[in-house]
């Protein structure tokens, strides 16, 4: 392509047009000094300058795509982003010939780029947002207890979904502000919600469950304006963070679930929420791509897809490219039964920028969820299924690896010890388990210790040994009301050194190489077995009471007294035992 095309090309990818918010566009006749910098004739090729001087602003140098990109050139750019940088804070420089790209920020080249994008994602790059978990852990307390007691909403679903749906509305632009009563404040909500799953449901009929849902919710009291204004400032604050481009895939119910779950001790339909620090590494352990076609059918609040949708988008450069897009509508399919928890999962993935996904409320151990598994191609599973077989555990997961391609990398959370009592060996006919990775005891409230299971889907397992390893440690904490985070953040570092562990398949004293016919679980190590000289001593001491008819508690309670209330307290112990009376009927050897 001519210099001329490329430039032309350029500006329809960015969207360089002008506006009432910044002048843009792309040429070669356009002057700094036309663009309102006053005495420079310099012409940039393309521009994007903001109207606020605050805001990011971009400059664009093209060439032919006969022409490899020079230190010339590149030179040629900053010069421009120079000029440019007397007016704006920050400048993002890019030179382009239709096919290799460079992209500067403030005069350093960032790495990693490939592709021309448009330019929302080069503006984002500037963005100097940053999560703030402490403060949402805070506010989510705070909304619970509201809905709680404040409004006397007893079902935990229906706290978190009325928390989600608002959540939802906030992004899509709702009305609410302090002073409304209840019934505009729920009406806005609802209205919201219906308006913007307009959209979606030409993709997903399903999703108006979570519309139905809402309207379900009821509230035992509605005239606390004072809860009402304190609720949507809550929100209100949220949703500023959760918005950030920088919100990295952490399941914002599972957050809330975290709080929540003060109120309960288990959830009432086999539900455990799967903790952000573990959805992480799994996906990391399956080596999930920006290509990958991920599945979750048993998905819960949806922290799989999330996390994996969140990570996806940033390989592919961020929220505002092409791929994101692409990722979001066709990459991420989800099944989940139960009609609240569905709810919930839509609800999240909302909240996190995707109306798209393929979420479906179906029963995965059925044929139906068999075939709609079937016809997708999945390329990466990661689950984790309700533990309980009242639940069909096991059936849900067979189904799973029966339904994806052959080769399909699947991974579950499950029991340590569900595939040894529950016939996981039957599973090895047909697909091949490959590692096995105990996790921490406290990864789970509930009481059960877990393992993740990696399975390659449709080739069997024959009589291969499996990896199989211990990470004893997680470095979160408990903090009170607030579940366990990781405050010190020692997660990453641990989670890089098992992920690099697990890769190689050595460097940890923790690994075993379990063989199938024997067992289907990480073995922990028995303790060795140790005697003390006071163990010796008391074994000793228990034959000479039992061949002299003593009994042992009346003994010890003679020695207590003498001690504690008698002068001579070091008097010879022998004299107690012809002290005591024989109360047993065992005859002298």
């Amino acid at each position: 392509m001519t210099e001329d095309k490329v430039r032309d090309l350029a500006g329809r990818i960015l969207g360089f047009t002008d506006s009432s918010d910044a002048k843009s566009g792309v040429g070669q006749i356009t002057s700094f000094n036309s663009l309102g910098f006053s005495g420079i004739k310099d012409r940039p090729d393309g521009w994007y300058l903001p109207s606020k001087p605050f805001l990011p602003a971009i400059i664009l140098e093209t060439k032919s795509t006969s022409i490899p990109l020079k230190q010339v050139h590149i030179d040629e750019l900053l010069k421009n982003c120079k000029i440019a940088r007397t007016k704006y804070k920050n400048v993002v420089g890019i030179l382009y010939n239709g096919d290799d790209i460079m992209v500067f920020l403030n005069g350093l080249r960032r790495e990693g780029e490939s592709e021309l994008q448009n330019k929302e994602y080069y503006l984002g790059l500037f963005s100097q947002d940053r999560i703030n978990k402490g403060m949402i852990y805070l506010l989510t307390k705070r909304i619970n207890d509201s809905l709680h007691i404040d409004f006397g909403i007893k079902n935990l679903y229906h706290r978190m979904i009325f928390t989600a749906c608002a959540l939802v509305a906030k992004r899509y632009g709702a009305s609410l502000v302090a002073g409304m009563n209840y019934q505009t404040f729920h009406t806005s909500i609802h209205s919201t919600l219906a308006k913007s799953l307009e959209e979606e449901r030409k993709q997903n009929q399903k999703i108006d469950i979570l519309l139905d849902v809402y309207s379900e919710i009821k509230m035992n009291s509605t005239e606390n304006q004072e809860a009402i204004d304190n609720f949507i400032d809550w929100v209100s604050q949220i949703s500023d963070n959760i918005n950030s481009d920088f919100w990295n895939g952490e399941d914002v119910m599972g957050i809330f679930f975290n709080e929540f779950n003060r109120y309960k001790k288990k959830s009432e339909h086999g539900q455990v929420f799967t903790p952000d620090h573990i959805t992480s590494l799994m996906y990391r352990l399956v080596a999930v791509d920006k290509n990958d076609l991920v599945g979750d059918f048993a998905c819960g609040s949806g922290a799989f897809l999330v996390k994996s949708m969140c990570n996806m988008i940033k390989e592919a450069g961020g929220v505002n490219t092409h791929k994101a897009t692409e990722i979001q509508k066709t990459q991420l399919y989800g099944i989940e039964f139960d009609r609240e928890i569905f709810a919930l999962a839509c609800a999240n993935m909302l909240i996190h920028k995707d109306g798209k996904t393929n979420l479906r409320q179906l029963d995965t151990r059925s044929e139906e969820a068999s075939r709609w598994i079937e016809s997708i191609g999945i390329t990466k599973i990661l689950m984790n299924p309700p533990f309980e077989e009242k639940y069909g555990c096991m059936k849900i997961v067979t189904n799973v690896l029966d339904s994806v391609p052959a080769g399909t990398k699947c991974a579950f959370i499950l029991p340590d010890k569900k595939l040894e009592k529950h016939g996981g060996k039957k599973l090895l006919k047909k697909h091949s388990l490959d590692k096995i990775i105990k996790l921490p005891e406290k990864t789970f409230n509930e009481g059960v210790t877990t393992s993740i299971f990696i399975f390659t889907a449709g080739k069997p397992h024959k009589d291969k040994s499996i990896f199989a390893c211990y990470i004893s440690e997680d470095g979160l904490e408990t903090v009170k009301n607030q579940g366990r985070q990781d405050i010190r953040n020692r997660w990453q570092d641990i989670e890089d050194y098992w992920v690099e562990v697990i890769r190689r398949q050595s460097g940890d004293d923790s690994i075993q190489w379990v063989i199938p016919t024997e067992h289907m679980s990480y073995q922990m190590p028995k303790p060795p077995f140790e005697l003390f000289e006071e163990d010796f001593v008391s074994v000793l001491m228990d034959y000479e009471l039992f061949k002299r008819d003593i009994l042992s508690k009346d003994f010890k309670e003679e020695i207590a007294n003498k001690i504690l209330y008698q002068s001579h307290a070091s008097e010879d112990v022998d004299k107690f035992i012809f002290t005591i009376p024989k109360e047993s009927n065992h005859e002298e050897n």
